[in-house]
């Protein structure tokens, strides 16, 4: 039965733990994550993930609902739920969306560039996978290209955010080379140390407005 609603994509064969002798968040920010996802989730998810799962069956086959391993707090893998927004292919490589990717469908183009794709998320944020606000999971294999960068490690001493600094800096989609992976990993770790409700509000306001006029490096 779940095949007919979600492409899951294959569990990694191993979840390595790095150290934990670093808190993961303060409880004020878990407070924040929890109300603010239940208010989503409530008043925004309970309509929104039926009529949009219904769009994208309607113009593409296949499930409404993609879920991809990727990597948490601690290294633990966790599924991060996204509306699909390419052609159903499962078992696939893994592999990057690029711009005019052809793997994109139509409406898909649009949940992505206004980051509506990633609305199922909310859900994640309230059995405690992801927060609000940090940095973006990555998935396992793209873990694996850029494990030894320094400092690439110290992203998972929290949890990861449905929205973060890099991404309203511009740092969103495809990272293709060490050079972009440098430049958001500089921002992730700014965040780490300098996190705050009120950074976080900024984030989450500078997302918005994001969605609201399309983020040109979404594809």
């Amino acid at each position: 039965m779940v095949s007919n609603v979600l492409h899951v994509q294959t569990r990694p064969t191993s979840t390595p733990v790095i150290s934990e002798t670093r808190p993961a968040d303060f409880t004020g920010k878990r407070i924040f994550d929890v109300c603010f996802a239940l208010f989503i989730s409530l008043l925004v998810l309970s309509w929104f993930i039926p009529i949009v799962s219904l769009l994208i069956c309607l113009t593409s086959p296949g499930p409404p609902l993609f879920i991809q391993w990727r990597t948490g707090h601690n290294r633990r893998h966790f599924r991060c739920l996204k509306f699909r927004t390419m052609h159903h292919a499962p078992n696939t490589p893994f592999q990057q969306a690029t711009r005019d990717d052809k793997r994109v469908t139509r409406l898909g183009a649009y949940l992505r560039r206004t980051n509506l794709d990633e609305m199922p998320q909310f859900l994640n944020v309230l059995v405690g996978d992801m927060s609000i606000v940090g940095p973006r999971p990555h998935a396992v294999q793209h873990d694996a290209q850029y494990w030894g960068l320094p400092g690439y490690s110290d992203r998972y001493c929290v949890r990861p955010g449905i929205t973060g600094l890099s991404q309203v800096r511009g740092l969103r989609g495809e990272t293709s080379n060490l050079t972009k992976m440098r430049h958001r990993l500089k921002f992730d770790l700014y965040y780490i140390r300098r996190g705050s409700l009120g950074l976080d509000l900024r984030i989450c306001w500078l997302t918005v407005v994001q969605m609201v006029r399309g983020n040109i490096n979404a594809w």
